[in-house]
């Protein structure tokens, strides 16, 4: 008995799923052109020339500054990038001259690093006792959704690996966008609203 009630359950898929077949087949077939980026059927993607991506060669300092994606995206970099990178723990070369003080004296040719980059937004546990004593505990709470923010002197770790935000900007049509960014600062195109309490207004876990 279970086996002819579990064929009736196959046979009964088997036509719903031939019926939405029928029925998408049916109404306007989607082409193969436009299931790839590369607007071409998918049998001819390797014989198709990607768009080439042109990263900008301007030396730092010189280069054309776009409009930041949306308010508050990180900004592209609008300088060459050869021998900057990678970032590692022994040379990041963009501290050099985004570091606050040193984009002030440059006369802010350089875009100074936020005050967010300097605000550690990770709770800080702690390891009590020692040996097979030793008991990890946390410092904040998940149940009250607390958050720990604690504004450092130096760029915190978190924020270190620029490149992981930052990218160089390009002239290359990959694909067409047809996005338009709704800025909710009058100058959200090219300055970041994260600076002074704003970033932090609604927390009420500041802790010194």
């Amino acid at each position: 008995m279970v086996k002819v009630f579990s064929k009736i359950g196959l046979s009964i898929v088997a036509v719903s799923v031939l019926f939405v077949a029928s029925y998408a087949a049916s109404k306007k077939a989607v082409s193969e052109e436009s299931i790839g980026l590369r607007k071409v059927d998918i049998y001819s993607e390797d014989s198709v020339n990607p768009s080439m991506t042109k990263y900008g060669t301007s030396s730092p300092g010189s280069g054309y500054k776009i409009k930041r994606a949306f308010q508050d995206a990180p900004p592209m970099i609008p300088h060459d990038t050869e021998g900057m990178l990678p970032i590692t723990v022994n040379d990041n070369q963009c501290i050099v001259c985004h570091m606050p003080d040193a984009a002030k004296e440059m006369g802010m040719k350089a875009t100074a690093i936020p005050k967010s980059h300097f605000t550690d937004f990770r709770p800080q546990p702690k390891l009590t006792g020692e040996g097979e004593d030793e008991v990890f505990e946390k410092t904040t709470d998940d149940m009250k959704n607390e958050v720990a923010i604690q504004s450092k002197d130096v760029l915190v770790n978190a924020r270190f690996n620029c490149s992981a935000c930052h990218a160089p900007q390009s002239e290359g049509q990959l694909v067409e966008n047809n996005f338009k960014a709704k800025y909710t600062d009058k100058n959200g195109a090219k300055k970041s609203s994260w600076s002074g309490s704003k970033f932090t207004d609604g927390l009420d876990t500041l802790k010194d």
